[in-house]
């Protein structure tokens, strides 16, 4: 069974949580403070997308999907709740014999090269597998980002295998590098 409770996951650097829409704001200034670094490595963004309105409706989307139980939208937040630091996505997620789903993140420019990063992702996939009960989180990378190819080996994902032309990214079809870490717990 998918949970549904709001976690709020305190570390000693952040809060993990889902925000609700309301909080639009924070991850509304942490794209526009970010825009040009996560350019080269997202889809192509119309002005829209850095607009206040515009990340309402995706949070009342993201929030819909986390209470059906299709996504967990994770977000670092700073103790205060006062500024974003990364993000932690887990989508498409698919029960039954599947029980899989899809990793993406990102983190604040100014803390990049810190381990925030490794340290938001595998709070996040704790919850994932002991919580969500997940047997399969699926990651890939363009075959360019080292910092994604080694972040994901450090968290224990493997190479699966290699998509020729898999995502639109900045505008143009990337190959990228498919990788899956399994669930530890043998029960699932």
């Amino acid at each position: 069974m998918f949970v549904t409770e709001i976690p709020s996951i305190k570390t000693e650097r952040f809060l993990l949580t889902v925000l609700r829409p309301e909080e639009a704001e924070l991850i509304h200034k942490y794209y526009l403070e970010n825009r040009n670094r996560l350019a080269p490595v997202e889809p192509e963004r119309n002005e829209d997308f850095y607009t206040l309105d515009s990340w309402r409706g995706r949070l009342i989307a993201s929030y819909t999907n986390f209470k059906c139980g299709t996504a967990v939208n994770f977000v670092a937040l700073s103790h205060d709740r006062s500024k974003m630091l990364a993000g932690c996505n887990f989508t498409g997620i698919v029960m039954g014999p599947l029980r899989a789903c899809y990793l993406g993140y990102s983190v604040d420019k100014d803390h990049e090269g810190t381990g925030l990063m490794f340290e938001v992702v595998s709070a996040g996939i704790k919850h994932i597998f002991e919580k969500v009960k997940l047997h399969r989180i699926m990651a890939n990378y363009m075959p360019e980002n080292e910092r994604s190819a080694n972040l994901l080996k450090k968290l224990g994902f493997e190479r699966e295998g290699f998509a020729r032309s898999y995502l639109k990214i900045a505008g143009r079809w990337r190959d990228h590098v498919l990788n899956s870490l399994l669930n530890p717990d043998p029960e699932l």
